[in-house]
């Protein structure tokens, strides 16, 4: 297969897609690498539970690497703090998320590979959780763009 062509440069997604201090920042993405990574920083505010459901994705994994701050992420009901220099790899198939239960705002790298998801996905996902304006998002509506976008979620805990 013929691989395409790439003007290599320094961050060419560079996209800041959130809300009110929880973001994600795209440096690269699919289109940058002939789809084998995505990576993008993960901007949580202090506090911050996250507000969609836990979920899985078969077609990927995800390493989170801390930059500031602990984030806790919950992998297979195991809690696991990932703070500046540390790193997680959280294999395809594992049901996880995250929260900050501290008093620190926090910035992580995250890396996919391959690129099976990218900007649209946030996009779409901070629409719905803006349009909740502070209360819960529509879990139906949130599913529907985590299954459409390759993402699994989990049902929710009884």
């Amino acid at each position: 297969m013929p691989q395409g062509t790439i003007d290599p440069r320094v961050n060419p997604s560079d996209e800041i897609i959130g809300t009110k201090g929880f973001a994600v920042r795209f440096l690269l993405t699919a289109d940058n690498s002939n789809g084998s990574i995505a990576a993008f920083e993960l901007m949580v505010p202090a506090a911050l539970r996250l507000p969609a459901p836990a979920h899985s994705h078969d077609h990927y994994e995800e390493t989170i690497y801390g930059l500031e701050g602990v984030l806790t992420w919950t992998v297979d009901e195991k809690q696991i703090d990932v703070g500046p220099g540390q790193a997680l790899c959280i294999p395809r198939g594992a049901v996880h998320r995250f929260d900050n239960n501290g008093s620190q705002d926090v910035k992580a790298l995250c890396v996919v590979t391959p690129a099976a998801i990218g900007p649209e996905y946030f996009r779409e996902a901070f629409a719905v959780l803006n349009a909740a304006a502070g209360g819960p998002p529509d879990r139906a509506k949130m599913a529907e763009i985590m299954r459409r976008h390759g993402l699994t979620p989990a049902a929710p805990p009884t």
